[in-house]
């Protein structure tokens, strides 16, 4: 049962006066979608969206200021800043946040085991991922170090970019209204990239990683034969075996010389300007970010967005959505109105860069190419 469902099915158990009717959207759809109803006058109370379409949204001012009710939850610190920034104007805030998807790295500890390897030590930088992708690559053949999707654009920065944000720096420099691309220059992007170049050269990642669309994306890693694999909860526990779980230790994704990072992604709970019952409607938001539902968040295969979950009985239960939430302020994810554009359609800058740079070596120019086409599409979305 997916997170939303779960929420409301427990709001509805919890008391009788209020009830939700629920309308899945198809995730292509969506903007299409809500943007039709805003024209149309004709709202929902409340929007469960992605944290990156949130800003879109609330830039468009759709959404309902939640500052002071936010603030009256006294969640503080525990609550996802990522998400939270994804939905502020302003200083203001227009989302709650509310599922967790968050990219992390899962390894394979027998692996590197066999290899005389130390998990923490080994992902702590570039150099040591690369020494550990060449010897866990050396152990069998079949078995490789690392793996991407290298056709598909958005599973790429989910777990890409994590890698430059653990430096502090980020693809796309200023506020929104004058933000241009940060490519060319970018020290940190550059290494990533010609680290990726490197484990693909070396033969340090599966061949299909070529074509990978991520329709298969953890097909080598529940197989057993992955060191390492960038990913998400989601992706990862419900196709592995208890086996391999067992298994696995997850850490955050690493910067070029250290550093942690990861992508801070998942749903806010937004309130439409218009919504006819925007009362009930924050009590249905307010239930949602309890600590009780937010516990519940991994059975559905997600994360919470509160890091105040965390007890001995939850890490037990739990352990692989733990660390991003023991280091929620690492989390992280662009606040842009260009982010579709540019990182989740297949014909965008992200996908044309990073397979120019790796698979054919052409890094320089990858990056000049990206940073004129970032340039124009950042200007476009903003004008």
């Amino acid at each position: 049962m997916n997170g939303t469902q779960a929420v409301v099915d427990a709001f509805h158990q919890a008391q009788d006066r209020i009830r939700v009717t629920l309308t899945p959207i198809q995730n292509g759809q969506y903007v299409t979608k809500l943007a039709t109803a805003i024209r149309g006058g004709r709202v929902p109370d409340v929007v469960d969206i992605d944290d990156i379409y949130s800003t879109m949204f609330a830039y468009r001012d759709a959404f309902t200021d939640l500052t002071p009710l936010i603030e009256d939850l006294g969640i503080g610190d525990a609550l996802s800043p990522g998400h939270l920034a994804l939905s502020t104007k302003d200083g203001r805030h227009y989302g709650l946040p509310f599922i967790g998807d968050f990219s992390v790295l899962f390894c394979n500890t027998e692996l590197f085991e066999r290899a005389g390897l130390d998990v923490a030590q080994s992902t702590a930088d570039f150099a040591g991922i690369l020494d550990a992708a060449r010897a866990i690559t050396g152990l069998d053949d079949g078995v490789y170090g690392w793996s991407f999707p290298g056709n598909a654009s958005g599973a790429l920065g989910f777990t890409v970019q994590p890698h430059v944000w653990a430096t502090g720096r980020d693809l796309i420099q200023g506020e929104v209204g004058s933000q241009r691309g940060d490519i060319v220059g970018n020290d940190a992007l550059r290494r990533t990239l010609d680290l990726e170049r490197t484990l693909w050269a070396e033969q340090l990642v599966p061949p299909g990683s070529f074509a990978d669309d991520a329709s298969r994306w953890s097909a080598d890693y529940t197989a057993g034969r992955l060191g390492m694999f960038p990913a998400g909860y989601g992706v990862v526990v419900p196709n592995a075996e208890q086996e391999l779980l067992d298994r696995t230790q997850v850490v955050l994704l690493p910067g070029p010389d250290g550093g942690r990072a990861f992508f801070d992604g998942g749903d806010n709970l937004c309130m439409l300007n218009g919504a006819r019952n925007p009362s009930a409607a924050w009590e249905f938001m307010r239930f949602a970010v309890s600590v009780e539902q937010q516990s519940r968040m991994p059975e559905g295969f997600y994360s919470p967005v509160r890091s105040d979950v965390v007890t001995p009985e939850f890490r037990e239960s739990y352990p692989f959505v733990v660390p991003p939430l023991e280091s929620l302020d690492t989390g992280y994810a662009p606040t842009t109105l260009a982010y579709n554009l540019i990182y989740n359609q297949q014909d965008g800058p992200w996908l044309r860069m990073f397979r120019s740079a790796v698979f054919d070596g052409e890094v320089d120019a990858a990056m000049q190419e990206a940073q004129s086409t970032y340039d124009r599409i950042l200007k476009q979305a903003q004008a």
